[in-house]
Order: structure tokens, then sequence, then C-alpha cells
């Protein structure tokens, strides 16, 4: 018997590491039908990839019309939100290996959010509630002549809330959020609560004012869907306890 090659065991080695998946994705079309339908693509991928990688090579080698968000692939830039197997995932960061490939794996847009095509909805109400909050530092005085200075203790008492990347994941899935478009949603209030207990920040009365507002954190109805589905793990319900605590003791 004839020893391998080392091309050949190579291409044994890789052989071995690929799987059959298929993935059924949500299609919508808005110039080819106002109903969405599933489709199923069978490829062959190493289980270790991710769902990002699968849909690059649906996209590149099966259906060049799939359309999806994307950017930086590393779960820095929120871009690729979805929903992978009913939940809400970056597809940069979820592995194939880790959601049971021998079923089919769905994939869908995020709900809440007007479904553009394919994968991709329209961010612009979510942004717009962002920009709402004033998601900006607001400091009284005079232009300083040098940094403002914060002790590690107040950096602290804000600090997951600086992790968020503008996803739409734990908006988009709130039940509140599905429900009505009007609500702020998790994610403005996450970054409402990061500038509202910043020591530096003179504007905290002005934001807990806009969310005290009938669409504002009183519509929270404490379900946990928004922590469970954020990426970089903030503790987003825990986060809005505290704003609705600060609008009853006004303490920030």
């Amino acid at each position: 018997m004839s020893t391998p090659t080392l091309d050949q065991a190579d291409t044994t080695a890789t052989d071995a590491a690929t799987i059959t998946a298929t993935f059924r994705i949500r299609r919508f079309n808005p110039e080819v039908s106002a109903e969405a339908l599933w489709e199923d693509f069978t490829i062959e991928i190493d289980p270790k990839e991710r769902v990002l990688d699968a849909l690059h090579k649906i996209k590149w080698e099966l259906d060049g019309t799939l359309t999806f968000r994307r950017s930086c692939a590393h779960g820095i830039c929120g871009s690729d939100a979805m929903r992978i197997n009913g939940r809400n995932r970056l597809a940069c960061k979820t592995l194939i290996k880790d959601i049971n490939p021998e079923k089919p794996i769905t994939v869908e847009a995020i709900k809440g959010l007007t479904v553009l095509k394919d994968l991709v909805v329209d961010m612009e109400p979510f942004f717009q509630a962002y920009r709402d909050v004033m998601p900006f530092l607001v400091a009284n005085g005079n232009e300083p002549t040098r940094e403002r200075l914060q002790s590690a203790e107040d950096r602290e008492r804000f600090d997951d809330t600086t992790k968020c990347i503008l996803c739409a994941a734990c908006t988009s899935s709130c039940p509140i959020y599905w429900n009505d478009g009007q609500y702020f949603g998790p994610a403005a209030i996450v970054n409402a609560h990061r500038f509202i207990f910043d020591s530096r920040d003179d504007a905290g009365e002005q934001r807990l004012e806009i969310l005290n507002d009938k669409d504002g954190v009183w519509r929270c109805r404490t379900t946990f869907n928004c922590t469970d589905a954020c990426p970089r793990g903030i503790e987003v319900t825990k986060a809005i306890q505290e704003v609705k605590r600060a609008l009853i003791t006004r303490r920030f």
C-alpha cells in the first residue's frame, strides 16, 4: 500500500474537517414580491467557521443576490446582527458548530424594524431613538484648559454601558419594541445611562426627562430578552432599572 503524499494528506485532513450544512434563509425582495419566503442553501463548510463565513460562501458561490450587512467581521461594528435559529446574534461571532449544524440553520432579519431586502433592515428609527437621548457629553462652563479628570470609581459606575456597539440586537429582541416602534428601546436607554451616570456630564436631568416620556423607560417589562441578546455582555436590564431608579430618586 502506497504512502500518501503530503499534498494528499493535507487534502484528506481538509475534507475531514468539513461538513454539509443547510442554511434556511428568509428572503425578501420588494421588487419581486410583497411576501418573504424561505430558501435553502446547502454548502460544504468547516463547522469551526462562522455564520458570516457561510453567508459569504453562499453569496459568492451560489447566489450573488443574497443581501446582508457586514463590515469589520470581528464583533466591533455591530452591522451583521440577525436572527440565527430564532435568537439575535452577530453572524461574525457565531460559530456553526455551536448552533447544531445537523439541522437546517435558520437565518432571518432582526425583528421590529422594516425589512428592506433579505437580511437588511431600515435602521433609521433605531438611530433616531439613539440621537434623541443626547448620546454625547454635555459640560457647562468655559472650555477647559486640561482634560476632565475622573476617578476610577466614577468611571466604573458606567463602564458596562460604554460597551454598546449599536448592533440593535437588544432593541430588536424586545417584545415591547416589536409591537410599538415608538418605544425608545433598550439600546437608546443604555446609551443614555452611559452619560447620565458620568460624573463629568451636566445633562443627566435633561436625559431623565426625555426617558420619563410615555415611550421611555417605563415601557420596559423586564423580560431580560435584551440582556440575553447583547453580544457584548452588557447587563442591559440592570441599566434600565438604574435609570428608572434615578428617575424616582433623581440621584445620579
